[in-house]
C-alpha cells in the first residue's frame, strides 16, 4: 500500500511537468470516473489533471493569507495532488460545465437566531397606537413636513390634510434641498402624485387603510421598484430597472403609503458615497451623512419625506441614524422580508424604518412585518406594541466599562439617569472579552458570494471609490478566505448567541453607546433588534467620517465647535420590538429633544 502510494505521488509529480489538461478543466465522463472492474467503488485521486500548475511555492505564498503552516513534505504532497484532488471543486465557476447562480438563489443553510435551549417569549399580536389629538394643522408647509407620522396620519384621517397636498410639500422640498444633500437617486414625482390622488379618493369614500395611508416615504435604492430604477448606488447598476416590487414596497403600497423618492446609499451598501457623490448630513453639511442608509438618514432628518426604509448588515441603520439625529429601528433578523432587496449577506441583512420619532418607527414596522415566501430567512411572528404601556420595573442592562470609556459621552451616561427617571432599573451586565470582530468573516464571505459575478468579471473597477477599505478591494480579498475558518466563525456565532441569551436572562433590554463596535458586530450577528433615538446634543471640532483617514484630504475642522445630535441605542430580546418601542417612547419624553430641527432646512 505505502509503495503504491509513493509511486502514485511520484507519477503525479512527473505529470505536473505536462500541461495538456491544465489550462482548462478536462472532461470528467463516467468512463474516466468509474473503475474498470464491475462492482468496485470509485477510487480517490484518479480524476484527470485540471487547473493551473500548483507548486509548493504556490502553497507557501497562500499560507500567508490564511495563516497556517505546513511542513515541507506536507506542502509538496498538497501541491502535487491539488490538480487531481481539489482543482475540480472550482468547475462550477471555471468550466467547462459552468452553472449560473441566480441573484435570488439563497444558500441552502440559513441563520436562525432562536436558540432551542432558550424558551421563546410568547408575543401577542397586538398593536395599540397613541390616541393623542394631533392638534390643529400648522399653517406652515415646513411645520407640516417635519411633523411625525403620528400627527400626519391623524390629520389625513380627519381630512384636515390631503395626501396630494402633503406629497406636493415633500416633492418641493426634495427638489429644493437635494442639491445640497445629494440624497435622491430617483425622484418618483409622477408615480407619487398618482398614488396620492388614489389615496385621497379612497379616503373620501371612507376606505381608510390605516396610519400610513397617504403618507409619502422614501426607499433606500436597494429595494426593487417595478418600472423605476433600482441602482444599489453603484455604477454597474445605474440602468437597472426591475420588473417587480420588493415585498416591503408591496406592503407599503397596500398600506396606502406614497413613494416619493429612491434614496441614496453608499455603493453596494457601504458608507455614504454613491455614483452621484457623497450624501451629506443636514445637521453638519460639511460631513457625510454616514452609511450605508445615507439617503434615508439625510432625507428623514431634513423633513423631505414622512419616513424612509433603510437596511442594515453591520450598522447601516444605526450609523446614519446617529449622524443625522433621527430614530432608526433595526428589526429582529427575519421579521421583515427581504424579497426584492439587494443581497449583501443572506444571514445578516435586515430592513427597517428610519423616522423622526419612536412611535413612527413602530407604525411603519407594523406595516412591513411578517414572512414572505421569497425570503427563506423570514418568519411569522406577532408584534406586541402598546403606546400607553407602563415601563416601570423593567430591567435595563448596561456595560459599566463601556459607559466610562472615552468613546462614550455625557449623553450616554445621562441616559442611564433617564432610565431611572422613567421608573426602570439599571442593571450591570458583562460579556466575555472575545474577538468578536472575527464574526465579520461571515459578512465578507457572503458578500463575496453575492457579488461573485461583479468581482470575477472585473466590473468592480467601475466603482468610483477604489480605496483599501471599500468593496472592490474587500470583495477581491474575500476570494482568499478559508472555508474551514468560515465554518468555525459560524460556530463561534452560535456561542456568542448563547452568551447573549445569558445576558437577556438577567435583563429585559440593554442600553448601549450606539456605535460601540463590539455590540454592532454582536447584535447584527445574533439578530437582536435595536432602536436608536436622539438623546441630546454634543459638540464636534472636526467632521466625522466612515472612511479611513486620508492625509491628502483632511476632514474639515471647526472653531468654535459645531453642535450636532447624539443618540443612544436600546437592544431588545428577539422579536420584542414592542418593548423597545414603549421604552423608547418613555425615554424620548424624558430627553425632550425630538422636535429640534437641523438649521437651514
Amino acid at each position: 500500500m505505502e509503495r503504491s502510494r509513493r509511486q502514485f505521488l511520484t507519477a503525479i509529480s512527473g505529470l505536473l511537468g505536462t500541461a495538456a489538461a491544465r489550462s482548462n478543466f478536462a472532461s470528467t465522463s463516467a468512463s474516466q470516473q468509474q473503475p474498470a472492474t464491475p462492482g468496485a467503488p470509485p477510487t480517490t485521486g484518479t480524476r484527470p489533471l485540471v487547473g493551473p500548475e500548483i507548486s509548493p511555492t504556490t502553497l507557501r505564498e497562500a499560507e500567508k493569507l490564511v495563516q497556517v503552516n505546513m511542513a515541507d513534505s506536507e506542502a509538496a504532497m498538497a501541491a502535487s495532488s491539488w490538480p487531481r484532488g481539489m482543482a475540480h471543486l472550482y468547475e462550477r465557476r471555471t468550466g467547462p460545465r459552468k452553472v449560473e447562480l441566480e441573484a435570488t438563489l439563497a444558500p441552502a443553510t440559513r441563520w436562525n437566531p432562536a436558540l432551542p435551549e432558550v424558551k421563546k417569549v410568547t408575543m401577542r399580536d397586538r398593536f395599540i397606537r397613541s390616541a393623542a389629538d394631533p392638534g390643529p394643522l400648522p399653517a406652515s408647509d415646513e411645520d407640516i413636513a417635519y411633523a411625525p407620522v403620528t400627527k400626519l396620519s391623524r390629520w389625513i384621517e380627519q381630512r384636515k390634510l390631503t395626501s396630494t397636498h402633503l406629497t406636493q410639500i415633500y416633492l418641493r422640498r426634495l427638489q429644493q434641498f437635494d442639491p445640497k444633500l445629494r440624497c435622491v437617486i430617483t425622484l418618483t414625482a409622477d408615480h407619487a402624485m398618482a398614488q396620492a390622488k388614489r389615496a385621497d379618493a379612497e379616503i373620501a369614500t371612507g376606505k381608510y387603510r390605516g396610519p400610513l395611508h397617504g403618507i409619502p416615504w422614501g426607499a433606500k435604492d436597494l429595494l426593487d421598484t417595478a418600472g423605476i430604477p433600482t441602482t444599489y448606488g453603484a455604477e454597474p447598476y445605474r440602468n437597472r430597472v426591475p420588473e417587480e416590487d420588493a415585498a416591503v414596497v408591496k406592503r407599503l403600497d397596500q398600506a396606502g403609503a406614497v413613494l416619493v423618492a429612491k434614496l441614496s446609499l453608499g455603493a453596494l451598501a457601504s458608507n455614504d458615497i454613491w455614483f452621484g457623490g457623497q450624501t451629506m448630513n443636514p445637521w453638519l453639511p460639511e460631513e457625510g451623512s454616514s452609511g450605508s442608509s445615507a439617503g434615508p438618514g439625510a432625507a428623514t432628518a431634513a423633513g423631505l419625506v414622512g419616513f424612509s426604509i433603510g437596511s442594515e448588515t453591520g450598522g447601516s441603520i444605526i450609523s446614519p441614524t446617529m449622524r443625522c439625529g433621527i430614530t432608526g429601528l433595526r428589526p429582529t433578523f427575519g421579521r421583515v422580508p427581504r424579497t426584492g432587496a439587494m443581497t449583501l449577506c443572506w444571514t445578516l441583512d435586515k430592513l427597517g424604518p428610519m423616522t423622526r420619532s419612536v412611535e413612527d418607527s413602530l407604525l411603519v414596522l407594523h406595516a412591513i412585518s411578517g414572512s414572505d415566501a421569497g425570503d427563506l430567512g423570514s418568519v411569522p411572528d406577532g408584534l406586541n406594541f402598546d403606546a400607553s404601556a407602563s415601563v416601570k420595573g423593567l430591567r435595563v442592562g448596561y456595560f459599566p466599562a463601556w459607559m466610562q470609556d472615552k468613546a462614550a459621552t455625557e449623553i450616554d451616561r445621562a441616559a442611564l439617569k433617564a432610565v431611572e427617571q422613567a421608573g426602570m432599573t439599571p442593571v450591570e451586565v458583562s460579556i466575555p472579552d472575545w474577538p468578536y470582530q472575527t464574526l465579520n468573516m461571515i459578512l465578507f464571505a457572503e458578500a463575496g458570494a453575492a457579488f461573485e459575478e461583479l468581482t470575477l468579471s472585473g466590473r468592480l473597477s467601475e466603482l468610483r471609490v477604489q480605496t483599501p477599505d471599500f468593496w472592490p478591494n474587500v470583495l477581491r480579498q474575500s476570494r482568499f478566505l478559508s472555508a474551514v475558518d468560515l465554518v468555525q466563525a459560524d460556530r463561534f456565532r452560535r456561542k456568542v448567541a448563547q452568551e447573549m441569551a445569558h445576558v437577556f436572562s438577567q435583563v429585559d433590554l440593554l442600553l448601549v453607546p450606539s456605535l460601540r463596535d463590539e455590540m454592532l458586530v454582536i447584535t447584527n450577528a445574533t439578530g437582536h433588534p435595536s432602536l436608536t433615538l436622539r438623546a441630546g446634543f454634543v459638540e464636534v471640532s472636526e467632521a466625522r467620517s466612515d472612511w479611513a483617514p486620508d492625509p491628502q484630504h483632511p476632514l474639515p475642522k471647526f472653531s468654535p465647535p459645531r453642535r450636532v445630535p447624539h443618540g443612544v441605542t436600546l437592544i431588545g430580546q428577539l422579536f420584542d420590538e414592542g418593548s423597545l418601542g414603549t421604552v423608547g417612547l418613555a425615554l424620548e419624553r424624558v430627553f425632550g429633544v425630538v422636535e429640534k430641527r437641523p438649521p437651514g432646512f
